[in-house]
């Protein structure tokens, strides 16, 4: 799908489960017509099964409801939570679901990693929000930072055309979702009967006034949009004037968003990232500081959040350029996955994610100070040139990676064995 930029756009930042949970849920619970949500994770926590309540409650007043989960991130569903959607109406399809051998998750690679909703094709939320209570900050010590948007307005349309496509490959011939009411599918704000603003947004008032933002949809695949996000991101960088401030939680991406970062800083772009430092996965971190020296020699500051782990996919550029989504600056989102951003050019909106980077930088992160001058090791120097030749060239590594035609499997309902399973045998 090739988008284009669209004006007239409603935005509002949503920060955290305890904005987005809210919001994505009070929106299914007064939708008409239709739902569609994909997502890369459910978990059967207080979060995936209030999802599943609202979900099934949207299905038995007669809406359509579509969920697509990946074959990977949610693997762990119980056949017991499957069939009470199933059985409710909803329509749910698993994206590439594998066998798990010796219980173990084998596909790894080529994930649907996007997060999105549609609420009868007039609102609609894009981030990196997974649906798991580890986006909550109750969650402990561990529990993820992260953003997501809830926008209206006609970029509506363009998600809502991408969804529907989406679903398409999993309906067997002829039975595509019926077309919404032009009255509903027709774009435009909501009006007074919406949702947003309600949330409880961390300093945010409401969605910013309408006409005020234009929106692209950008998304990756393995077919005809494989660097789509990332040269939308070089771009941005390359004409940056003032400042650019990325907060990715796994950082490692390919030498054009390196060598771009590099140019703005060097020409007095003010150029700053926000990296993980307590991360879920350490391996993230040990990745990202390999490339410190680098990017400080070209005068990029680099901020660890250490908070809890950082799990944003977000950026703002000079004074309106800005994207959430659910690409990490990674080989996997950049090279594999199935990825979507939504990149927004409006001050307001711009401002407000500014501003919350920020307090996380002045409040939540360490600099990382540049270690200088060091002793020369043959072993370092051998380090950094493969991984900057690695980088230079992994999409087209990517390429030789295990690649098959995945699978849209559509549930349905199947025998429910963990009560047998859990039953005492004498």
């Amino acid at each position: 799908m090739k988008s284009r930029w669209k004006g007239g756009n409603r935005a509002l930042l949503l920060e955290n489960g305890e904005a987005y949970y809210p919001a994505v849920f009070s929106a299914i619970g007064a939708a008409r017509h239709e739902v569609i949500v994909e997502t890369f994770i459910v978990y059967e926590d207080k979060v995936g099964r209030e999802l599943q309540r609202v979900l099934i409650d949207a299905a038995r007043r007669g809406v359509r409801v579509d969920v697509m989960v990946d074959g990977y991130g949610s693997a762990g569903l119980s056949a017991a939570f499957r069939n009470a959607l199933v059985d409710a109406g909803v329509f749910l399809r698993t994206f590439d679901p594998q066998a798990r051998p010796l219980g173990l998750r084998l596909n790894v690679l080529r994930r649907m990693h996007r997060k999105l909703v549609v609420i009868d094709g007039r609102r609609a939320f894009v981030g990196g929000i997974n649906f798991s209570s580890d986006h909550l900050a109750d969650f402990g010590p561990l529990a993820k930072q992260d953003f997501a948007v809830e926008l209206e307005g006609p970029i509506v349309a363009d998600i809502h055309r991408f969804a529907m496509a989406a679903i398409g490959a999993g309906h067997p011939r002829g039975t595509l979702p019926p077309a919404l009411p032009a009255a509903v599918a027709a774009p435009g704000a909501m009006g007074a009967t919406g949702t947003a603003g309600t949330a409880g947004t961390v300093g945010t008032a409401g969605p910013t006034a309408a006409g005020e933002t234009e929106a692209l949809f950008v998304t990756r695949d393995n077919l005809e949009h494989r660097n789509d996000i990332e040269r939308h991101y070089c771009a941005a960088i390359r004409s940056a004037r003032k400042q650019v401030l990325i907060a990715n939680a796994y950082f490692f991406p390919g030498y054009q968003v390196l060598r771009q970062l590099g140019r703005a800083a060097r020409r007095g772009v003010d150029v700053r990232l926000i990296l993980q430092g307590e991360p879920d996965m350490p391996i993230a971190r040990r990745a990202a500081s390999t490339l410190y020296g680098y990017l400080q020699r070209h005068g990029v500051k680099v901020h660890e959040y250490r908070e809890r782990p950082l799990h944003g996919k977000v950026a703002v550029i000079d004074d309106d350029w800005s994207t959430v989504g659910s690409s990490n600056l990674d080989p996997l989102s950049l090279s594999l996955n199935l990825e979507a951003n939504v990149i927004l050019r409006g001050s307001t909106f711009a401002e407000q994610l500014r501003a919350r980077l920020q307090h996380l930088i002045e409040h939540h992160c360490r600099e990382v100070e540049p270690q200088g001058r060091v002793r020369f090791e043959w072993w370092q120097a051998l380090r950094t040139t493969v991984i900057f030749h690695f980088l230079r060239r992994f999409s087209s590594w990517a390429s030789y990676l295990p690649r098959h035609e995945p699978r849209l499997e559509a549930s349905e309902r199947v025998p429910d064995t963990s009560a047998l399973e859990n039953a005492h045998v004498p």
